[in-house]
């Protein structure tokens, strides 16, 4: 094992019980929230959040910067899904007339039919793995402290 490096604050038990807890059950949610998609709907989760990203927009697209940074995505990957889904008709591509450089990604009617068809045993997924098993306090500071995590990262640029 490393030597203790001084100054480092280590976390305490209550610390590393909240950290394993979060990266159990963060690894464990996602697994199974895929894998529903995947079995109900042959969509991967990053595929249906693109496809729910789109839905919410106006006209149903959005640029592909924009949508990377609200998926949190990098634009290389995002580029893979958004080829991928271009493949099976649920979303294209069309360029921004005003930046040559501007690409959108715009929800088709197909994309929008798969969301549709896709989203009830998602939702029902995420009720069972999460909202169900947490109480209405739980699900309050869950999404206070974790919304607070959130808004720091992206304000640092993380």
């Amino acid at each position: 094992m490393a030597e203790p490096v001084a100054g480092t604050r280590w976390l305490n038990d209550r610390e590393m019980r909240a950290w394993e807890g979060f990266l159990a059950a963060s690894a464990l949610v996602n697994r199974r929230l895929d894998q529903q998609l995947k079995d109900d709907s042959g969509l991967s989760h990053p595929q249906y959040e693109i496809l729910v990203r789109l839905a919410r927009a106006p006209e149903g697209e959005l640029r592909m910067t924009e949508l990377a940074n609200g998926l949190i995505n990098s634009k290389s990957g995002l580029t893979y899904q958004v080829t991928q889904m271009e493949k099976t008709g649920l979303v294209r591509r069309r360029t921004c007339p005003s930046d040559v450089r501007g690409v959108y990604a715009v929800l088709t009617e197909t994309g929008r039919a798969r969301l549709a068809e896709a989203a009830p045993g998602h939702v029902s997924t995420v009720r069972e793995v999460l909202v169900d098993v947490l109480t209405p306090e739980q699900l309050d500071a869950l999404a206070e402290g974790l919304g607070e995590v959130s808004r720091r990262l992206r304000e640092q640029g993380a």
